[in-house]
């Protein structure tokens, strides 16, 4: 797809862009207040993690995948492996309640959600935000935009760690992902996003993310 195709196809109002402005600084102010003041912890999780992770089958730390941001851009982000190694050839894209090629630190990460821990790599990158609509795998956005109307609407802003939909969407229904998603952008402001990073901090201290039946690595 030519360039000028891609712009069209994501097409980005100037009120959605002026209203994003805050969210930049935002990111950067919480990723540097959390970082000097928990320093320990982060030293504990970047070291931990990893050696878990290891210990259970001596396989790779992380996983890479491929996914789509703001306006149509593609990048990298990277998670904590969380299956065993070749899970996508011995099983669905998808994971079901009870996957037995998830790992036993696996679980556990899913559950908090620290496997997603290494995507603040991009954060601070700028490529995903810590508010905002999940940036799905290329193939998975793609696929969604062919089947729901204007679901390509929700990369009209950066992605997010955490979001209204990540959040409440409970089972991960892709329509209801979209509506939540674009409820957020309409609704998207400074309080709201503290709102939910104060909700997505009880949910990993709780262990009560990945309560869904399926969910991608």
């Amino acid at each position: 797809m030519a360039q000028s195709e891609i712009q069209a196809k994501y097409f980005i109002p100037t009120t959605v862009s002026q209203r994003e402005r805050y969210k930049r600084p935002f990111d950067l102010l919480i990723l540097a207040l959390t970082h000097l003041l928990l320093a320990p912890l982060w030293i504990l999780l970047w070291t931990g993690i990893p050696l878990l992770i290891w210990l259970e089958d001596r396989g790779p730390i992380f996983f890479r995948q491929r996914r789509i941001g703001k306006g149509g851009r593609t990048f990298y982000v990277l998670k904590f492996r969380t299956m065993v190694v070749g899970a996508d050839k011995i099983g669905p894209v998808w994971t079901v309640e009870h996957d037995p090629r998830v790992t036993r630190v696996g679980r556990i990460l899913r559950k908090t959600a620290l496997d997603e821990l290494p995507q603040v790599l991009s954060m601070w990158k700028g490529d995903i935000g810590l508010v905002g609509p999940r940036a799905l795998a290329a193939d998975e956005q793609l696929t969604l935009e062919g089947s729901i109307p204007g679901f390509e609407k929700r990369l009209q802003v950066r992605p997010g760690f955490t979001g209204l939909a990540q959040v409440y969407n409970k089972t991960d229904a892709p329509a209801s992902k979209l509506r939540y998603d674009l409820d957020y952008i309409e609704r998207m402001n400074p309080w709201l996003d503290v709102n939910l990073l104060t909700l997505s901090v009880f949910n990993t201290l709780l262990v009560r993310w990945d309560s869904r039946s399926g969910k991608r690595e």
